[in-house]
């Protein structure tokens, strides 16, 4: 049933609660082909979900990262916030921050936050019987999406199926890979192109394959395909070349980076670098729903737009409710995950992603059974 002001009055007074139990669980689910990009190779996707409880409600909170950050949680992170007042999600997240002093922040202690973070978010949500977007304060009733996948392991007819198949149902912006291969690149990206046709938005992503003067002659010939967002022409840790490329890029061309962001600083210095024209965060990785609004409010400082990486169903909630968004990413892979294992996971709407209001949290229940044979 919706949310309605009685049934929030009604549980409001029953909101002061301890938080009794975190569990975190790893799942290793194939990919449907062999995938790659312009550095790496998989065959497969982990996704770890914590599920955190009080008052006989249960939060749902993920990432994707190794079965090491199930661990971590179950290991260190859950004892910390055991007894802890599931309303006092900031106190929680810093006590998490604090003790991965010693084993680095980047990496899978931020997701490992992340993880709980989100579900600690989810469960506040369900306690006080609201949509998360409710909880947060809505700026948006509906984000934006882009379909992402078009890996460089496809063969041109795959690839164009594929973005073809999301513009045929609405989604008017579609990102490929490419670096792999950069002789093809060019030519794959004019497949795509035709294959889109005329309208609709082109992105094209080298996560980090290119050199800075490879990539600017890229740009040069993507721009004959009416490319509009290049996402990590070099790697992410280069800010004088992503400087670079957002200087000289073709006009129109937006440079994109942030999705290996895990604390604060990271995207500080990136922002301050003027390395980037749209910062992207993901809340699975920046230490969850926590730093995504961080993340936010440092882009609206700057006054440049956030796109969302990658986790569509989680990303949402947060989304709708900070005010510098440009879209989130709907990835082949956890679009396929999302409608696999959880109850609740959305379908885009002529090109958005609108939060459901008929349910509380973040809207997701995971089926523990069907997810039961990919446990690790």
């Amino acid at each position: 049933m919706p949310y309605t002001e009685k049934k929030v009055k009604a549980t409001i007074n029953e909101s002061k609660a301890d938080i009794s139990g975190i569990r975190a669980s790893a799942y290793r689910i194939p990919t449907d082909c062999p995938e790659s990009d312009g550095t790496l190779e998989w065959s497969a996707t982990t996704l770890v979900v914590v599920e955190a409880s009080a008052a006989k409600q249960t939060g749902i909170g993920c990432t994707y990262a190794d079965s090491a950050t199930a661990s971590l949680i179950n290991d260190l992170l859950a004892d910390l916030v055991i007894g802890r007042d599931a309303m006092s999600i900031p106190a929680n997240w810093l006590e998490m921050v604090r003790a991965i002093r010693n084993l680095g922040r980047p990496g899978i202690s931020s997701m490992a936050i992340a993880a709980v973070d989100n579900a600690l978010w989810d469960l506040k949500a369900r306690l006080l019987g609201l949509p998360l977007v409710k909880l947060l304060g809505a700026v948006h009733d509906r984000v934006p999406l882009y379909g992402s996948g078009g890996f460089t392991s496809y063969d041109e007819n795959r690839l164009c199926r594929q973005l073809a198949g999301w513009v045929e149902h609405g989604i008017p912006r579609v990102k490929m890979k490419v670096g792999r291969d950069p002789r093809r690149d060019p030519v794959r990206v004019a497949a795509a192109r035709k294959a889109i046709g005329p309208h609709a938005e082109l992105f094209v992503d080298a996560n980090g394959a290119y050199l800075r003067k490879q990539a600017l002659q890229m740009a040069e010939r993507f721009r004959e395909s009416q490319v509009s967002w290049f996402e990590e022409p070099v790697s992410s840790d280069d800010l004088a070349g992503l400087r670079l490329l957002r200087d000289r890029a073709p006009a129109g061309m937006e440079v994109a980076a942030g999705e290996y962001g895990y604390d604060l600083p990271y995207f500080e210095r990136m922002l301050a670098a003027g390395a980037v024209d749209v910062l992207q965060a993901d809340v699975t990785r920046c230490a969850g729903i926590s730093g995504f609004l961080e993340v936010a409010a440092l882009c609206e400082a700057r006054s440049l737009p956030l796109s969302a990486h990658c986790g569509p169903s989680m990303h949402v909630h947060p989304c709708c409710a900070v005010r510098p968004l440009r879209h989130i990413e709907y990835f082949h892979d956890h679009v396929r995950i999302e409608q696999m294992l959880f109850d609740g996971a959305l379908a885009p709407r002529d090109g958005f992603l609108v939060p459901d209001l008929s349910r509380p949290g973040v809207g997701l229940e995971f089926r523990r059974s069907d997810a039961e044979k990919y446990k690790i």
